[in-house]
């Protein structure tokens, strides 16, 4: 069964370079939002296992959705990858629920080293 993967930023060449550097071993199914507010109606109808969540996004940015989720109690693991590498907003993203903070960009080695790390792929 493959996981349910949700990557989350207004930008279509992020998601779009943040796509290419899934490792090809990890079985997922991935979806894509290009505003919070959608991942927050999407995170309501369907069950992902995990968020890639950019966090510096128009309206609802990425704290926003973390706020939300975690109200929602939503279970799916959430990985920040965004450019906004400030302490401030690392810190206050891993109190509401994010496991780590990704910087952008994310080449396909970092990122499988990455999830390798965590027992994902």
């Amino acid at each position: 069964m493959s996981d349910k993967l949700l990557i989350v930023d207004d930008s279509a060449f992020s998601r779009r370079m943040i796509r290419r550097a899934i490792p090809e071993q990890w079985s997922v199914d991935m979806a894509e939002a290009d505003s919070g507010r959608c991942a927050l109606d999407m995170c309501k109808a369907s069950g992902f296992d995990y968020v890639f969540l950019d966090l510096t996004m128009p309206e609802v940015d990425g704290i926003e959705v973390l706020k939300h989720l975690k109200e929602m109690g939503y279970p799916a693991k959430v990985y920040v990858i965004s450019a906004d590498i400030q302490q401030e907003a690392q810190k206050e993203a891993r109190e509401l629920g994010a496991l780590a903070f990704i910087p952008k960009p994310v080449t396909a080695e970092e990122l499988g080293a990455f999830l390798h790390q965590e027992g994902v792929c």
